[in-house]
């Protein structure tokens, strides 16, 4: 059994993996106030609540895009399970060409996803990744990380109309968003809603006039089971893509 570890400015996700299955996949809040004691509390409830043994657990691979986790997570684990975690990083093997200026800039939770995506669907594939930023990557030719866009995420810049705007309140994006509102929550969700769905089928579409060809385009991360059904365009939904991607590449740098 291993456990995998996305670390993300705003959530960490959890996964146990036995013999090719997924047991399950979690959630906790990324607190950068929290020691590796308290995530050590914290990762051991949630093992328990899946049944989970944290001694069953032979090993971990762990990507992060918060450098201050990327130390109390391993430090945690360790306390708990008594290993040391795999790290996503420079110089692991990801068989991915990574055609950027700076291949190290990267986030390894970018690398990670297109990793899982290569794996399960033909290219170009675009990756959507519905976090506090909004991502984009693209694979094209088998196994070329071409690059992609970085997007404000759609909680953050709700977040910031209604800091900013005095009359605009703080809504609830889980209710129904019909396409024109009535009122100003009504209106504030359609735009929310309806409005990232149309920037993400034009974005796909542009990608497509671009690359003359069909693209795969899959959709993640914590917004993506909201917005998806009302793309126009088919995403494919991987609320796990990274649970899998971390999966592939323990089992492909294990030897080293």
């Amino acid at each position: 059994m291993i456990l995998a570890i996305d670390i993300g400015n705003t959530n960490i996700v959890l996964g146990c993996i036995q013999d090719e299955k997924q047991l399950f996949s979690a959630r906790i809040a990324s607190d950068r106030n929290k020691t590796a004691d308290q995530y050590a509390l914290d990762i051991d409830g949630i093992l328990a609540l899946h049944g989970v043994e944290p001694k069953s657990i032979e090993g971990g691979i762990l990507s992060s895009v918060v450098p201050y986790l990327q130390t109390v997570i391993p430090a945690a684990i360790r306390l708990l399970c008594g290993f040391d975690l795999m790290i996503v990083g420079p110089g692991i093997r990801t068989g991915l060409n990574i055609r950027m200026d700076n291949p190290a800039s990267v986030g390894s939770d970018l690398i990670v996803a297109a990793v899982a995506a290569r794996a399960k669907y033909p290219t170009p594939i675009a990756i959507v990744d519905m976090g506090t930023a909004t991502t984009l990557s693209l694979v094209v030719n088998d196994n070329e990380y071409v690059g992609g866009m970085i997007i404000p995420g759609l909680w953050t810049s709700m977040n910031a109309l209604s800091a900013h705007a005095a009359q605009l309140p703080y809504i609830d994006l889980t209710g129904p968003a019909k396409l024109i509102g009535t009122n100003t929550i009504d209106c504030m969700r359609s735009g929310a809603i309806n409005g990232t769905a149309a920037m993400l089928d034009g974005l796909i579409d542009r990608l497509e006039a671009e690359l003359e060809k069909p693209v795969t385009a899959i959709i993640t991360g914590g917004l993506s089971e909201l917005i998806a059904p009302s793309c126009l365009h088919a995403f494919h939904l991987e609320p796990d893509i990274l649970i899998d991607g971390l999966k592939i590449l323990y089992e492909k740098n294990l030897a080293q």
